[in-house]
């Protein structure tokens, strides 16, 4: 099968190319060689199907960081049909280096220059025939995000891999640096015409704004205020709408059909499989939702510029912008945020940021958190609960950092480049939401129902007892734990609960619909006559701060590739959870009392 390489610099469009090239059939593979995995899709070109991958963004091919390596190691050992480089129309002065770069490895190639709609609206006018005259391969004007250009850059790519050879870089080519900055010049001054100043009003005017020293911070944590009460607000109705259809189909389809069935598989099935995993699936909709929202704040340029924001003060932490970049991807998943930080060539940076990392307020904590609020506060004051949780999490993170920042020392400077203001199109909103929302349940599905089945069987075996009571294995093992968790508020069943949260934070409210026995719309009322707000609060700050879950520990192992370091990453969360829990718990009793 024919291998085609797409490459580019950081931020060029490359991932949204992708995206549209694949329809989002991507798989993340493992490569012979790299201890690093990467994104794969096999598409039909030409009557022909040819594997597409995704290497990282990078600047330089002769530099050291992670993925700098990564791209050459793969470029040096890898059979390559055709490499397809996607470049910013807008900074061909900057991006065309790593062209250059890439041309003296012997590989065929095709240029598309992305973004050609901004460039236009920048005065920006690129002689594309000229440049791939002068380079020597073909060169395509593009816009990735609104499929301008797309048909001609795909034509192109399918008529190349026709005929090409599948070959690999050659080597000196790498120890190769003589003349190409000469090279570069001469190329965009004869290909590249740009105007004294080139029109960029807009991103300048909010600008001014939002980076303002002042009000800066205050807006970001605003706009992130907004999207939790957006997420909150119409995700809730989508989620007691997915309840009640679930609930529905158990009553009218499931139930009926195992009513021949003995108590116990009748119990299992029921209250353990479809209760469990049910109760997790109905908050699917909120997932899209904040994905659908974050993709929104990561693709219009405003992340980066959370960094530009906080760099400042994460350097008195020991970290920069970039680490507070990768906590807001955290939101989504920890596990993309902790193997971003290959792009740290700095060891004590990236380990002190991936220290920082599981205390994101993720999409499984998120679950907890929107199912927990809404049981137990009011409409008007859950938003701001989950917005306390959310600044919780930076003061966890803060914390740690600045406790563990003279162990894993940093003195690399922090390179940041802001791109213009852009709003995401529908399409790509519509795709990023799908896509996390698959690779969510792909990747929880099977820790899920792991979950609630062990749960179901810890809470009715002997299955002669009480179902949860203390005569069960669930019972006895919640007793053992009481001393631990009775003074920060947490009662014997909601430890189980937690107990189970280690192996992934979507099994917390699965588990909870098992031991109670409850269907997705029954749970938060029991829930609520079993927690008052200082309990659930507690509950909520140990889960938000606690041991990360299997999945998060694995990569922080392969990542840092420390085993010390791993152990440290999963009893420091545990003991902190455990601290700021009791305090909370305990003063909130004694103001109460008093």
């Amino acid at each position: 099968m024919k291998r085609i390489a797409l490459l580019g610099m950081p931020n060029t469009g490359k991932s949204t190319f992708f995206n549209r090239l694949t329809g989002a059939s991507a798989r993340v593979g493992n490569w012979p060689g790299l201890t690093v995995d990467l994104l794969s899709a096999r598409i039909l070109l030409a009557a022909e199907m040819v594997e597409l991958v995704d290497l990282p963004g990078i600047y330089n091919l002769h530099g050291y960081s992670e993925d700098e390596q990564v791209v050459r190691h793969f470029l040096e050992h890898n059979p390559i049909d055709l490499l397809v480089v996607i470049a910013n129309a807008t900074q061909l002065d900057r991006q065309l280096s790593l062209v250059l770069q890439l041309k003296e490895l012997g590989l065929p190639i095709v240029l598309l220059l992305n973004m050609a709609d901004e460039a236009r609206r920048q005065g920006i006018r690129v002689e594309h025939e000229k440049l791939g005259q002068t380079l020597g391969l073909p060169v395509v004007m593009m816009s990735a995000k609104y499929g301008q250009g797309f048909p001609q850059a795909k034509q192109t790519i399918e008529h190349l891999q026709k005929d090409a050879v599948a070959r690999t870089a050659d080597p000196a080519a790498f120890a190769r640096d003589d003349e190409l900055e000469a090279r570069l010049e001469r190329l965009v001054s004869n290909t590249v015409h740009v105007p004294v100043s080139a029109s960029q009003g807009l991103t300048n005017r909010l600008d001014r704004v939002l980076l303002h020293p002042l009000f800066g911070l205050p807006l970001f944590l605003l706009a992130m205020y907004i999207v939790f009460e957006a997420v909150y607000t119409a995700g809730t109705p989508l989620q007691d709408g997915v309840a009640w259809l679930l609930d529905a189909f158990k009553e009218g389809y499931v139930a009926p059909l195992l009513g021949g069935a003995n108590l116990e598989l009748q119990s299992f099935l029921l209250e353990g499989v479809y209760n469990g995993v049910g109760t997790v699936l109905s908050f699917l909709p909120i997932i899209v939702l904040f994905f659908l929202f974050m993709g929104v704040i990561e693709d219009s340029g405003y992340l980066s510029r959370s960094a530009f924001l906080m760099d400042a003060f994460m350097a008195r932490l020991g970290l920069d912008g970039r680490s507070f970049v990768m906590q807001l991807m955290g939101f989504g998943c920890n596990v993309p945020a902790l193997m971003g930080t290959r792009v740290m060539r700095s060891r004590g940076l990236r380990l002190l940021t991936m220290l920082i990392i599981p205390f994101s307020l993720c999409s499984a904590r998120l679950q907890v958190f929107v199912f927990v609020t809404t049981a137990v506060f009011s409409p008007a004051a859950a938003p701001l609960v989950l917005f306390s949780l959310y600044v919780m999490s930076f003061f966890a993170a803060f914390l740690t950092a600045a406790l563990y920042r003279r162990r894993l020392p940093n003195d690399e400077p922090l390179l940041l480049e802001l791109p213009p203001y852009r709003f995401p199109t529908a399409r790509q909103m519509l795709l990023r939401g799908w896509q996390e929302s698959r690779q969510f349940l792909k990747e929880a599905s099977g820790f899920i129902l792991l979950g609630v089945v062990l749960v179901w069987f810890l809470t009715h075996y002997p299955f002669e007892v009480q179902p949860a009571s203390s005569a069960t294995l669930a019972g006895q093992l919640a007793e053992w734990m009481a001393p631990l968790f009775a003074p920060i508020g947490i009662d014997n069943l909601m430890s189980i609960a937690l107990l189970f949260g280690f192996v992934a934070k979507e099994v917390v409210i699965g588990a909870l619909a098992v031991i109670y026995g409850a269907s997705e719309s029954a749970l938060p009322g029991i829930i609520a006559a079993q927690l008052g707000w200082i309990e659930a609060y507690s509950f909520m700050l140990f889960v938000l701060i606690y041991t990360p879950c299997l999945s998060t520990i694995a990569v922080l192992k392969k990542e840092s590739k420390s085993g010390w370091f791993t152990v440290v990453a999963v009893i420091w969360p545990l003991t902190l959870a455990w601290l700021v829990s009791f305090v909370f718990y305990q003063t909130a009793q004694a103001l109460t009392a008093a």
